[in-house]
């Protein structure tokens, strides 16, 4: 599928239902962009106590453990509730691999990372300017996101997001997030609005598209690489977009 944009008119019979479920991170917010760069800064910060090892060698080993560590579904659940804890032990893991027995500096080397990577959170061009307008056009939303109540709630916050949703459901707060089926019937009853008048919008194919669609909810993905769906991959979004501010732009 190519990448497609919508006017809140139709076109090719498609027209911006009265309902969207919007993910927060990498969606409206640009949550991976600082990730490597973040990562390299906060090992350089603590190469005094490195000992034989170099910032490189440790962001290395570090990079590959966070992308093991992350692929787990349940251990995603978990960590995800507690970042700031599963960034620690994911350095301490990646030490730990290269024969480096050093907790306080898995410790600092994470805080430090965990404190850049907020530090560095900024909205995507026009996101939240398209989420004001689609609510100054009518359209009831909600905010559905994952992740601990406090750090998602201060993203909310800091970004001015509370008054621009009618409703905002945090994995934390509720209990329960995506792909819980829970989650999307309780948007749906924020919103009162039927499946089929309702979409998902987010960059996650499981979470935003796949788990939507199992409801009968047009599951919109996020193609922020602009790689398209990797091949072989079980699911297919109803359209992709490559950023949020695509749906103001009609194709």
């Amino acid at each position: 599928m190519e990448a497609v944009g919508w006017s809140l008119g139709r076109r090719g019979g498609w027209v911006i239902p009265e309902g969207l479920l919007l993910d927060l991170d990498d969606t409206i917010l640009d949550d991976t962009g600082s990730v490597v760069s973040s990562w390299m800064d906060a090992c350089v910060a603590h190469q005094s106590a490195m000992e034989t090892h170099d910032p490189a060698e440790v962001f290395d080993a570090i990079d590959k453990i966070r992308e093991w560590y992350w692929s787990d579904p349940e251990r995603h659940r978990v960590g995800r509730l507690d970042l700031a804890a599963a960034r620690c032990e994911v350095v301490r893991l990646a030490l730990t691999g290269i024969g480096v027995d050093m907790p306080d500096l898995a410790q600092k080397i994470g805080e430090t990372y965990h404190t850049l990577r907020t530090e560095g959170l900024q909205p995507f061009d026009g996101a939240i300017d398209t989420v004001k307008w689609l609510r100054e056009n009518g359209r009831r939303l909600v905010l559905l996101t994952n992740g601990a109540g406090p750090a998602q709630r201060a993203k909310v916050d800091r970004f001015g997001l509370a008054n621009l949703f009618d409703a905002i459901l945090i994995e934390g707060e509720v209990g329960f997030g995506k792909p819980d089926p829970r989650i999307y019937v309780r948007a749906l009853n924020e919103l009162g609005v039927k499946p089929d008048q309702a979409w998902m919008v987010g960059d996650n194919l499981e979470w935003d598209v796949a788990g939507p669609q199992r409801h009968g909810i047009a599951g919109i993905w996020i193609d922020l690489r602009g790689t398209g769906v990797p091949a072989g991959h079980h699911v297919r979004p109803d359209r992709i977009i490559r950023r949020l501010s695509d749906l103001r732009t009609a194709s």
